[in-house]
């Protein structure tokens, strides 16, 4: 008797799923055969050479404005007059508002009439003295008198220059914060302005690389505002205290902004140059990490693949230094690494062959 086993269609299509999701993760490499010439694999490859290699100190840094300063009143007071818009660029001592100062003014007056009068009585006295019409004491009283309405005339005039509020610096102003009419009172923002022709970054560096910085020391910045752009500056200070929690000091460093595209508060990547070196270095895609170490393939006389350990050094970007393990002179493979096997013969070619086959 024929027995005919039955299988559930929900069996089927499990199976039939799984063998999908495997097809779906199966290596790229093993879904099809590597491009092969006369049974060699075809890869590109570069020759490791010494070079000058710049040591680069990399940090992070937020750009400040070499001044910058919150306007407020000195006096509380009603806004008069508004002489400055958003964004203005002004100068040094220029006016920008003007409050209420009516009462300031009267007084003004008030005083250079009376100073007005009693510096009349004071000539008057004396030619009295000169004559001995009138005694010393009376001409002592009478400059006293003036000399006291003249400082009061002073205190005056410096609470009415209170009710002006000016540029301390030459700089770019923000965005107004007040209208004519507005009660204002001591501490209340008006505005900002801001130098912004010469910016100012902090970052930190480890305590490694303090010997590797001074004041004088050219500094290259970047930001993701203005992509593949580079902002040059000078380091202006370093602090006298290494931090004993994080082992890092602060750095200062100046760049000139004449264009004034850098803002404060933008951030920037710095970059130290530390020093030059002669170094072997290779292109960064030639390593390959296996756990913490690195490997390369390095093409041998008899064109196949040997797997070599190296040891890296620094980086930058498309090319890293190696310490240990080639040699220079030495052809690593740099494309098509994932096709080769430890001892495979490999066939060099153009990038763009392979290019084209991938």
């Amino acid at each position: 008797m024929t027995k005919f086993v039955k299988f559930s269609p929900l069996l089927i299509g499990v199976v039939a799923l799984v063998g999908f999701v495997i097809y779906l993760n199966w290596p790229a490499e093993e879904k099809a055969a590597p491009q092969r010439f006369g049974g060699a694999t075809a890869v590109v490859s570069a020759i490791a050479e010494t070079q000058a290699f710049p040591i680069i100190v990399e940090a992070l840094g937020t750009a400040v404005a070499n001044e910058s300063v919150n306007l407020t009143a000195q006096q509380a007071e009603i806004v008069k007059s508004v002489l400055f818009e958003d964004g203005d660029i002004v100068k040094k001592n220029q006016l920008l508002i003007e409050l209420s100062d009516r009462e300031e003014k009267a007084r003004v007056a008030e005083l250079a009439i009376t100073i007005a009068e009693a510096r009349r009585q004071l000539n008057r006295i004396k030619g009295l003295a000169k004559k001995s019409a009138a005694s010393e004491q009376l001409l002592d009283e009478q400059r006293a008198r003036v000399d006291a309405l003249e400082a009061q005339k002073d205190v005056v005039d410096a609470q009415l220059s209170e009710l002006q509020v000016r540029a301390p610096f030459a700089g770019r102003l923000g965005i107004r914060q007040v209208s004519i009419g507005s009660l204002v009172r001591p501490g209340d923002v008006i505005s900002t302005l801001d130098d912004l022709s010469i910016l100012k970054v902090d970052f930190s560096i480890s305590e490694s690389h303090f010997a590797s910085v001074a004041n004088g020391q050219s500094i290259v910045a970047t930001s993701i505002a203005y992509p593949g752009e580079a902002f040059t500056g000078l380091i202006t200070s370093i602090d006298s205290r290494i931090d004993p929690i994080t082992r890092a000091i602060q750095v200062r460093a100046q760049i000139p902004n004449g264009d004034l595209k850098l803002r404060p508060g933008m951030l920037l990547q710095i970059n130290v140059e530390k020093r030059v070196v002669d170094a072997l270095v290779i292109p960064e895609n030639a390593l390959i990490p296996e756990g913490e170490s690195q490997f390369v393939f390095v093409v041998d006389e008899e064109s196949k693949a040997r797997k070599t350990k190296v040891i890296i050094g620094q980086r930058k970007p498309g090319w890293v230094q190696i310490l240990d393990g080639i040699a220079a002179g030495q052809e690593v493979i740099v494309e098509g690494t994932l096709k080769v096997r430890d001892g495979g013969e490999v066939k060099v070619v153009p990038t763009s062959a392979v290019a084209n086959k991938d």
